[in-house]
């Protein structure tokens, strides 16, 4: 026996309909899901900056304790680079959500704020509430996984990961010094020199993506922009 909650209101589309075609009733929901929108984005950036931190938190002490005694193993640093990846694909997919929220606000301010604040520039999207509605129904990511790995590469991951590479090529050689590198890059069964093979390979891996000279899918003006006064002209920028 189905549940008579579970039965659509018609009343209640009806006032949702009235309010998408009252302009004064629709300007009051507006600011409620503006707020909403970006409560949700700021959520979503403070999980991304635990990540970050957490990633940051886990070299520093990993560096302290490899380089606290000559006795360490260099290999401990080969983990460090296996937990930093892991750190960065969580941070990728939780990027890719907070995108989803950000690029909502921002579509918002587009389309909303701005042409409010310059009516003469109104309708940058012309079915943007269309497009809104759409999204709120069926919500999307915005940016692929490979753009997000970029970004988050660039921004953040990849000079961690050049620490982490600068500090296990400084173990195996200056802090290791009654032994030969390819004897202290070694792993149980693996030669040094083709563990420094791999290790060389994921590097180059890590420049190619992180530069990978794909489309920006991220909804956003911002980069690339040359600095200057507070806002250029469209005259300027040409």
């Amino acid at each position: 026996m189905s549940d008579p909650t579970d039965e659509p209101d018609s009343k209640d589309a009806e006032v949702a309909a009235a309010a998408g075609d009252d302009p004064d009733a629709f300007l009051a929901l507006v600011p409620h899901f503006y707020r909403g929108s970006v409560s949700q984005a700021t959520s979503a950036q403070d999980r991304l900056d635990r990540t970050t931190d957490w990633a940051i938190t886990l070299i520093a002490a990993l560096l302290s304790i490899v380089f606290a005694s000559e006795g360490t193993p260099a290999y401990l640093l080969l983990i460090g680079l296996l937990l930093l990846s892991m750190f960065l694909f969580f941070e990728v997919r939780r990027y890719r959500f907070y995108d989803v929220w950000r690029s909502q606000v921002r579509f918002v301010q587009e389309n909303v704020f701005a042409n409010a604040f310059d009516p003469a520039d109104a309708e940058l999207h012309p079915h943007w509430r269309e497009a809104i509605g759409d999204d709120l129904r069926q919500p999307t990511f915005k940016v692929t996984f490979l753009e997000a790995l970029s970004r988050r590469l660039r921004r953040v991951y990849a000079l961690l990961f050049v620490v982490v590479g600068l500090a296990w090529v400084s173990k195996i050689t200056l802090f290791t010094p009654e032994a030969r590198w390819t004897e202290a890059a070694e792993l149980p069964g693996v030669p040094g020199s083709v563990v420094a093979t791999a290790l060389a390979l994921f590097y180059v891996t890590v420049v190619v993506v992180a530069f990978w000279p794909g489309r920006r899918e991220a909804k956003g003006e911002i980069h690339g922009v040359e600095p200057g006064r507070w806002k250029e002209t469209d005259d300027e920028r040409r």
